[in-house]
């Protein structure tokens, strides 16, 4: 039954993974803002240099110990300006990181990624508020805003839709399944990951991007 589980877990992130290398191929350069200590990044194949930055110390030194980044810096994300010059990355990126900002912050923070940027800024953020407190020792990972299409739209990005189905997954964090049997609700979010990322107003996560 886990290795089932584990199967159903893999496969439906398989296609998020499989996008993000896509939207990343041809980038020579990429700042992975908010990178944590286990950014996707490590499991695409990474064909550019990239720059981790994170301002909780644990998770720079846990991401350095798995190499995932080429350089690390760590600092507050809410002042990239002060650590990295204007178009100085082919790409910027914020994986599940806005949500953890207040919304004028995240706007701030999104403003500034745009600015570093010299290609592509690409944001992932769950579809909406999704409750989620401090863990592991690690007061930025509180959830403090929710985000949907017609926001991004709004900015100009390209909204598409990831994870399945939204009225499967809830809880803490917005992830887990809600349904039992949990493998039956599995597949079917595993298997409506392609329908919901042309129909993102179904999605239980966005992904967004902006060409520049």
């Amino acid at each position: 039954m886990l290795n089932v589980r584990s199967f159903l877990v893999t496969l439906g992130d398989s296609f998020y993974y499989k996008r993000l290398e896509e939207e990343l191929s041809g980038m020579e350069s990429v700042l992975d803002v908010g990178c944590g200590d286990s950014s996707p990044l490590a499991r695409i194949k990474k064909k550019f240099r990239s720059v981790g930055i994170d301002v909780f110390e644990p998770s720079i030194r846990k991401s350095k110990k798995n190499k995932i980044h080429d350089e690390y810096t760590v600092g507050d994300i809410l002042k990239i300006d002060t650590f990295f010059n204007p178009k100085s990355f082919d790409a910027v990126i914020a994986l599940d990181v806005i949500e953890h900002f207040k919304r004028n912050d995240a706007l701030k923070l999104i403003a500034s990624m745009e600015r570093i940027a010299k290609k592509k800024v690409l944001i992932a953020t769950p579809h909406g508020f999704t409750k989620q407190s401090a863990y592991d020792d690690n007061p930025y990972q509180e959830h403090k805003s929710g985000w949907g299409v017609s926001d991004f739209k709004k900015m100009g990005y390209r909204t598409r839709g990831m994870r399945g189905f939204k009225f499967i997954r809830g809880g803490e964090g917005g992830a887990n399944i809600l349904y039992k049997p949990w493998i039956v609700w599995g597949v079917i979010s595993a298997l409506s990951a392609p329908v919901v990322y042309y129909i993102p107003q179904i999605a239980s996560q966005l992904v967004v991007v902006k060409d520049k």
